[in-house]
């Protein structure tokens, strides 16, 4: 089978059966294909007779008829590319979304050279503090998740990048004395509504429902990390928190309520509401 033959079969499939738009169709079938192949899009343009190995052939094949299942890319790839790193992603961890930038943007504004102690809650695949550990020196970061299976992926790739980071199993920062105190605490918590029904649709479907949704109005978790941070939060530290674009207002009036100040709204890529932080 040639590239042009098996772009085109994976187009029309994915169009067909995923309802996808021919833009959409098309890049999802070129970037399954430029994946398995390690080239860029131009290598297809340029060589579209070319033959695909058996082996490629097979795993295109079998990927695709994954997708048109609904299952997610990056757990059909086995990783995500976040802040321009490849970081390993499975069904037992959220999948790293651009909008998230805007969170570890946020956070590298607010750090400093007094800052000592940072802490990312939540930490999923760890793109979020491998990130930030990235990109900063002398500083110590930790990073928590409730779950086992979820901290050995954060683990792997923070192994991966070289990114020093401390890895803590917790719920939220519940083991966490109010002598540990951080400069800086930063999370990507669930917080949409738990009977929300776009959890059953396209790419949520397929991701932990833990990581998605929490309580009834989607503010569980975050009231939650709100009022462990009063304790934990060296006086004029920071809260960073990613949310949903409509519960901006929300966390704003609960951040006032709890005594926090200097508290503001960003916006993400698409200009929604996104992060949303506070200062003891």
């Amino acid at each position: 089978m040639s590239i042009s033959c098996a772009l085109n079969w994976a187009q029309n499939r994915l169009a067909r059966t995923n309802n996808l738009s021919s833009y959409e169709a098309k890049f999802e079938a070129e970037y399954l294909l430029t994946e398995l192949l390690h080239v860029n899009r131009a290598h297809l343009i340029a060589r579209p007779e070319s033959t695909l190995p058996e082996p490629i052939k097979q795993a295109y094949t079998d990927a695709v008829n994954q997708r048109v299942m609904g299952k997610p890319i990056a757990y059909i790839l086995g990783y995500r590319e976040f802040w321009g790193l490849k970081l390993k992603t499975t069904p037992d961890t959220l999948i790293p979304r651009p909008d998230t930038e805007t969170l570890v943007n946020e956070t590298l504004k607010k750090i400093t050279p007094q800052t000592q102690r940072l802490i990312d809650l939540g930490t999923g695949t760890g793109a979020i503090a491998i990130a930030l550990a990235t990109e900063t020196e002398n500083i110590e970061i930790l990073a928590t998740d409730l779950h086992f299976a979820t901290l050995a992926i954060a683990k792997h790739n923070a192994s991966e990048h070289q990114a020093s980071i401390s890895f803590i199993q917790s719920d939220w920062l519940q083991p966490f004395k109010s002598t540990q105190q951080f400069d800086i605490v930063v999370s990507n918590p669930p917080y949409i509504e738990e009977n929300d029904q776009h959890l059953n649709q396209g790419d949520l479907r397929f991701e932990p429902p833990r990581a998605l949704a929490s309580g009834h109005d989607g503010l569980k978790a975050i009231t939650t990390i709100i009022k462990q941070c009063q304790s934990r939060l060296k006086k004029d530290g920071w809260l960073l928190l990613e949310h949903g674009y409509t519960q901006g207002d929300q966390i704003n009036a609960l951040l006032d309520a709890h005594g926090y100040r200097s508290i503001s709204t960003i916006k993400d890529y698409a200009n929604l509401d996104r992060v949303t932080i506070g200062q003891r």
